[in-house]
């Protein structure tokens, strides 16, 4: 009884309880990997990623329906219609992705929007097995290597921190010794003189860790010189 119903589930030809059978699995796996990312803040969650899992195993088994009751698997391309996925899909993977003053945010997502519709693709075709070990694999890519990037400190992000300092400044080395201490540093500096009131803005062209405290470190820049005002951007406008 358990051999009949593994040969139905794997059998090349689509049958109703081997179609509603892929989808759950499509739908559970890709559901995995949205609520991953919803954890994270992102937009695309668990909805998201389970249709996008759900819509490509839809589409492989369309395909090889296709092939099978009007063309002949042997004569048919069964992929014909499901290659049309991994293009189309780019068009969501571009709407995950947000480019804001410079700064891109949304290209992990993208890429998880990507391989969650080709593990539609591959449970549609009965690879359950690769299936479920390469969502396995998007997960451990997503949580542990961003924890191992986090311990090993790396992910650095370019940003300009805007000052206006009471005085005329000349000697940036104070705010080099800060950006030192927040394992950052100083890649250019934009300065404006204003003589008439003696004040000085700075443009701070700096590289930072992705998870620094700029509570803290705009703290200690304001500490070496009368700050009027600070404030942080992705780039010069």
């Amino acid at each position: 009884m358990i051999q009949q119903l593994i040969d139905q589930l794997t059998a090349p030809n689509v049958t109703t309880a081997q179609a509603l059978f892929k989808l759950c699995v499509a739908m559970i796996l890709g559901a995995s990997i949205g609520y991953e990312r919803k954890r994270k803040g992102q937009p695309a969650g668990l909805r998201t990623f389970s249709l996008i899992a759900l819509g490509a195993c839809l589409a492989m088994l369309v395909s090889i329906y296709v092939c099978q009751e009007y063309v002949g698997l042997k004569n048919g391309d069964p992929g014909r219609i499901a290659a049309q996925v991994i293009s189309g899909i780019g068009f969501l993977g571009a709407g995950a992705i947000i480019q804001a003053k410079g700064s891109v945010r949304g290209l992990t997502t993208a890429a998880g929007i990507w391989m969650s519709s080709i593990i539609g693709l591959a449970v549609g075709v009965g690879l359950y097995i690769l299936s479920a070990f390469a969502t396995l694999l998007i997960l451990f890519i997503l949580v542990q290597l961003e924890n191992i990037e986090k311990r090993l400190e790396m992910g650095a992000e370019s940003r300009i921190i805007r000052l206006k300092v009471g005085g005329i400044i000349t000697e940036l080395q104070p705010y080099r010794d800060v950006l030192r201490r927040h394992h950052g540093s100083l890649v250019n500096t934009y300065v404006d003189y204003d003589y008439s009131n003696q004040t000085t803005r700075l443009n701070l062209v700096v590289l930072l860790r992705e998870h620094t405290d700029y509570v803290i470190l705009f703290r200690e820049l304001s500490a070496p010189y009368p700050t009027e005002s600070i404030a942080i951007a992705n780039q010069l406008s």
